[in-house]
């Protein structure tokens, strides 16, 4: 369905169940999955806000079940960046948000209020950031992790972790976000003590990383956080 006063371009293309609420635009190269919802003012598939970007044809994807909520900005990608700005299922933008091109957005991820995601960002699954969150371009967020209100991220936010800060750093272990995803409780145990060495002891970080692979990193979620620690190009929150 789309609203009174809304826009519809010529590439776009709706799910069954997509709805564009009144005064809504979606334009470019763009495809919204099943029963998205997209709300009034929202403008969704534009130009990248790049000075290289030279009309070549790029791409916005956007899963199922997304909700994109007012005055929200969703830029599609640009060729150095692959070509695609991608958002998964089940994600909620709250008002205000910025998604930049070429960033890359997991499944269930709730963005809120006035954040804003400069070029190249990835969140991973299940990613909570929390309103007026600023995050650097190339950063990345991992899974899971949740941001406080006014974070500002210029390095990569670990998985699993709460981070907070204008420079943020890692406050603490996401429990409440981890225990919602029903992890075990050795997951949650093992978690908790790589936690404890990587970000709360007085450990060299490549030290740390030794000991956790030693001691719990045969556990699958330690592995992913090993493993993302150790893809970090801009360093991460500590």
């Amino acid at each position: 369905m789309v609203g009174a006063f809304a826009f519809v371009g010529a590439g776009v293309e709706l799910d069954a169940g997509v709805v564009v609420s009144n005064h809504a635009s979606v334009t470019g190269a763009t495809r919204i999955g099943p029963r998205g919802r997209i709300h009034p003012f929202a403008a969704v598939g534009g130009d990248p806000q790049d000075k290289k970007y030279a009309g070549e044809p790029t791409r916005l994807e956007i899963g199922a079940d997304a909700r994109i909520h007012e005055g929200v900005t969703v830029h599609r990608g640009t060729p150095q960046g692959g070509g695609a700005t991608r958002i998964g299922d089940d994600v909620m933008l709250m008002n205000g948000t910025h998604v930049a091109h070429d960033c890359q957005i997991g499944s269930h991820v709730v963005i809120a209020s006035f954040s804003g995601l400069a070029g190249h960002v990835e969140i991973g699954d299940w990613a909570v950031l929390g309103a007026y969150t600023g995050v650097h371009q190339f950063a990345r967020v991992g899974e899971s992790v949740m941001t406080a209100a006014n974070a500002k991220l210029s390095k990569d936010a670990p998985p699993f972790s709460l981070v907070a800060g204008d420079h943020a750093r890692v406050v603490g272990l996401n429990r409440i976000g981890i225990e919602r995803r029903g992890f075990s409780e050795q997951a949650m145990a093992d978690l908790k003590h790589a936690f404890h060495l990587l970000f709360a002891s007085k450990l060299r970080l490549a030290d740390a990383v030794v000991r956790v692979r030693d001691e719990v990193g045969a556990t699958p979620e330690v592995a992913r956080l090993l493993d993302f620690l150790a893809s970090s190009q801009r360093g991460v929150c500590r």
